[in-house]
């Protein structure tokens, strides 16, 4: 066996539908495109969400919702990821260059911290906001909590 005698299995290869190329070859007139119409014209191109004329569904159906363009959205960050992150890297503050350099958060976002989890290392804490409960057992462990933004406040 070699290059030369290499052949495709039976029935897999299809010859090319040629249309329009004379009546002989039952593919000639109209060319598979049926009678008068639109789309037996050459240079038709039917619009996205086209129904032949019918209201279009997305005309058809009513606009509702809207966007909150004052929402602020925050990168949640649990006490069990900040216990894992103390211990790793021998830490008794963590802030957002600390979390940055971890890979947890990128520059941009705005940091949450959330109860999730048990925190036992004291640590002191900087972040945009946090969950009540998350803010006890920081406190509770003998760390300090510092919120960053315009409302900076220490808690302690």
């Amino acid at each position: 066996m070699n290059l030369s005698n290499l052949k495709p299995a039976a029935g897999s290869v299809k010859t090319r539908k040629r249309i329009g190329r004379g009546p002989g070859s039952g593919l000639g007139g109209t060319s598979t495109r049926g009678h008068k119409g639109a789309k037996s014209r050459s240079g038709y191109k039917h619009k996205v969400g086209f129904e032949g004329g019918q209201m279009p569904i997305q005309r058809r159906l009513p606009k509702f919702g809207f966007k909150n363009i004052n929402r602020v959205t925050y990168k949640a960050i649990n006490l069990s990821t900040l216990q894992e992150l103390a211990e790793a890297k021998s830490l008794n503050k963590i802030g957002l260059e600390e979390l940055r350099s971890a890979g947890f958060i990128s520059a941009s976002q705005l940091v949450k911290v959330l109860a999730k989890g048990t925190l036992s290392a004291k640590v002191d804490v900087e972040a945009h906001a946090f969950s009540k409960k998350a803010e006890e057992a920081i406190v509770a462990v003998g760390g300090t909590v510092s919120k960053l933004g315009d409302n900076a406040e220490k808690a302690e």
